[in-house]
């Protein structure tokens, strides 16, 4: 394989990364808006949080498409194995969602799964950056601990599930779309 047809699959590959994780932070964007809105109880108001959220969403996904085909200004360095490192930390996420949901259940504290839910999202993040070399990611991850920690002092506060789903809902969605965007535009 000669120089340029290496460079030329390392950008290939950059760009086809860039522009997968962009639409799949903009779709889990989507679903923790519409979770976050499904708290809201005026109709009116959670209809539109959802209309936009969709509209947001479509928005990235388009983003991703166009935003990644312009020149790459820095190629990734992923790890060896870096697509099996990816799969065991997205298998550990998936396995501790249902154990905080599973947990939160048992002990009759439902209003504990999107605080918990969100931590475990965020903190899936961390080792991402390494493994994609996208080290925006470290700052999805801080948010989303952030938004997880927020939900956890809202509810600290005694506020209702409904007000907890919102809170955490729209605030993971809001990083999440964020994230989405820079990944398409910045790279």
């Amino acid at each position: 394989m000669t120089t340029d047809t290496a460079d030329a699959e390392c950008l290939a590959l950059t760009r086809t990364l860039r522009r997968r994780g962009a639409i799949v932070l903009a779709v889990f964007a989507l679903v923790w808006a519409l979770a976050g809105g499904s708290g809201i109880s005026a109709a009116p108001v959670s209809v539109a949080v959802g209309v936009v959220a969709a509209l947001v969403t479509a928005g990235a996904v388009v983003l991703a498409f166009r935003g990644t085909t312009g020149p790459v200004t820095r190629p990734v360095r992923l790890p060896e194995k870096w697509n099996r490192g990816v799969g065991l930390v997205n298998m550990a996420e998936l396995v501790a969602i249902f154990v905080v949901i599973a947990a939160s259940n048992a002990s009759g504290h439902p209003e504990f799964i999107p605080v918990g839910i969100c931590l475990v999202v965020g903190l899936h993040f961390f080792p991402l950056a390494r493994l994609f070399d996208q080290g925006q990611y470290k700052w999805t991850a801080i948010l989303l601990t952030a938004v997880a920690l927020v939900g956890l002092a809202v509810l600290a506060a005694g506020t209702s599930a409904e007000t907890i789903r919102t809170v955490v809902g729209l605030g993971a969605a809001v990083v999440l779309w964020a994230s989405s965007f820079h990944v398409a535009l910045r790279g």
